[in-house]
């Protein structure tokens, strides 16, 4: 049944495996991030942010969005690591030994967080933030409530119906919440921003994802 479906074995476990697969997409986002504020500053190495012109802040928007997953799945394949004593890649398993690389999961924690906090300068995060808790409870709903219940509530009101008004409700509630806590995700946003910056962050995340997958290290291991 839907209800008991295992979510360590089959979500956070597998995401722990491919730790080194998300440091290169760290990097791939980072490198795109360092050419858009290039382009934004119309310089590589100004620090002054000057405003979007439209066509550039759509374009932005939708990577940024990609960006906010990214980082989030990013941070949970860190911590299942950590938890789970799991190898970044099947390359590092095979070659340093099944288990966890501490470095690479302290890593996957920092840029996910990073690339988390990142759309804070470029989207409006209590409106994320609001969506991603109403996705989350929503699903889990849908995944958790037994077939007995369902047919219950079934007799009142429309199973879907109500979901649907779950999500408007915990979507307004945590998006007005967290409108009053987002300064700080400005501030280390808009620092994060910088092109040279976000050049040495991808640079980093594309060296150490390779060592993973090609070579089966870790840069930690290197030295």
């Amino acid at each position: 049944m839907i209800f008991q479906f295992d979510f360590t074995e089959h979500f956070l476990k597998p995401l722990g495996q491919f730790g080194g697969f998300f440091l290169l997409i760290l990097g791939a986002i980072w490198i795109l991030y360092a050419a858009y504020e290039t382009k934004r500053r119309k310089s590589f190495k100004k620090r002054k942010v000057e405003d979007w012109d439209f066509d550039i802040t759509k374009v932005l928007k939708a990577l940024t969005y990609i960006g906010f997953i990214v980082g989030l799945l990013s941070i949970v394949s860190g911590v299942s690591g950590l938890m789970y004593d799991i190898p970044p890649s099947t390359a590092y398993s095979g070659v340093s030994g099944p288990h966890r690389n501490l470095f690479t999961s302290i890593l996957l924690i920092i840029f996910g967080i990073l690339t988390f906090v990142k759309p804070a300068n470029d989207l409006p995060l209590a409106s994320i933030v609001g969506m991603l808790a109403a996705s989350v409870v929503v699903i889990l709903l849908a995944l958790l409530i037994p077939d007995a219940v369902i047919d219950l509530i079934a007799v009142f009101i429309n199973p879907k119906l109500l979901l649907a008004i779950l999500f408007i409700v915990i979507f307004a509630i945590v998006a007005l919440t967290a409108k009053f806590y987002t300064a700080g995700f400005m501030a280390v946003s808009k620092a994060i921003s910088w092109p040279p910056l976000a050049v040495i962050f991808a640079i980093f995340c594309f060296l150490q994802g390779f060592l993973l997958l090609v070579v089966g290290v870790s840069i930690s291991g290197l030295f």
